[in-house]
C-alpha cells in the first residue's frame, strides 16, 4: 500500500483534456459477501495504478503498481458468495485485516487518485463503488466524492453491436486479453479490466475521450443500451430496469 500511496503522491494532476488512452489509471475490484451494498461487505479488495506508457505491455511484476487487502467482514459469507469466489468465513477470521484498518487505506488512494484525476477503472463500476461507499457508511467514515470512473462494461456496450454475455470473462476473451491469475480474485480482475482499455481505445478511437467528457460520454452510452436493452425486456414480457449509471 505505501508503495502505490507514494508513487500517486508523486504524480502531477492531470489535465481535464488528457484522453484516456494516455491517462493515468487506477483499477479497482472487490470480491464480496454478496451483492447487496450497505448490507454485505468486502472481503478482498485489490488497486493497481498503471502508467499510460505501460498499457498493453504491463505485468504484475512489472510496470503496474499494486497493492491488496483481504478483509475481515462484519457479515457472514453467503453460500453462493462464497463459490464464486473462494472465500470462507474461516479463511477470513484467521487472514483478513480488520474493516477499521483496511478500508480507510482504500479510501486514501482512491481519493487521491481523485484528486490528481486519474480515473478509477472497474468492471460494472456501480458495483464496486456501492459496495466501498456502504462499507464506508457502516464505518461512519467520510463518504468518497468519486467523480471520474472508466467502466470498460459501458463503453463496450456503447461501441461493440456482438450479441452473446458481457462477463469480464466474456469481453476479456472477445478482445484478445489473456488473464493473469484466475478469474474472479480481485487482483486478477483488477488488471484483466485495465487490460481492456488499450484494445477498446485502438479499435473504437470515439471513445477515448478526453476526461472532462468520460462521465457523460459514458452516461449516453448507458443511457441508449439501456433504452435499448428495455424495449427487448418489455417485448419479452418483462419489467424494464431502472435507474441510471452512477
Amino acid at each position: 500500500m505505501t508503495l502505490l500511496l507514494d508513487t500517486l503522491g508523486a504524480l502531477p494532476t492531470q489535465n481535464q483534456d488528457m484522453p484516456l488512452r494516455e491517462s493515468y489509471l487506477l483499477g479497482f475490484d472487490t470480491e464480496t459477501t454478496g451483492t447487496r451494498a450497505g448490507a454485505d461487505a468486502i472481503v478482498s479488495a485489490s488497486l493497481v495504478l498503471r502508467a499510460p506508457a505501460s498499457a498493453s505491455t504491463s505485468t504484475v511484476s512489472g510496470e503496474d503498481v499494486l497493492a491488496g487487502w483481504i478483509i475481515q467482514p462484519d457479515v457472514p459469507m453467503s453460500p453462493g458468495a462464497s463459490a464464486v469466489n473462494g472465500f470462507t468465513n474461516e479463511y477470513l477470521a484467521e487472514h483478513g485485516a480488520p474493516q477499521t484498518e483496511a478500508l480507510p487505506h482504500i479510501a486514501q488512494i482512491i481519493r487521491l487518485a481523485q484528486e490528481k484525476n486519474i480515473p478509477l477503472v472497474a468492471y460494472n463500476a456501480p458495483f464496486d463503488v456501492h459496495m466501498l461507499q456502504g462499507d464506508l457508511a457502516k464505518l461512519h467514515a467520510k463518504p468518497l466524492d468519486i467523480h471520474l470512473v472508466v467502466d470498460p462494461l459501458v463503453i463496450d456496450r456503447a461501441v461493440s453491436r456482438r450479441r452473446g454475455k458481457r462477463t469480464l470473462t466474456d469481453t476479456t476473451r472477445y478482445y484478445g486479453v489473456q488473464p493473469r491469475g484466475d478469474f474472479h480474485t480481485a487482483q486478477a480482475d483488477t488488471v484483466a479490466t485495465l487490460d481492456l482499455i488499450e484494445p477498446l481505445t485502438r479499435l473504437y478511437p470515439s471513445c477515448n475521450v478526453p476526461l472532462e467528457s468520460l462521465m457523460e460520454y459514458q452516461r449516453a452510452g448507458y443511457t441508449a443500451w439501456k433504452k435499448s436493452y428495455n424495449e427487448y425486456r418489455v417485448a419479452s414480457g418483462r419489467s424494464p430496469i431502472r435507474g441510471s449509471w452512477l
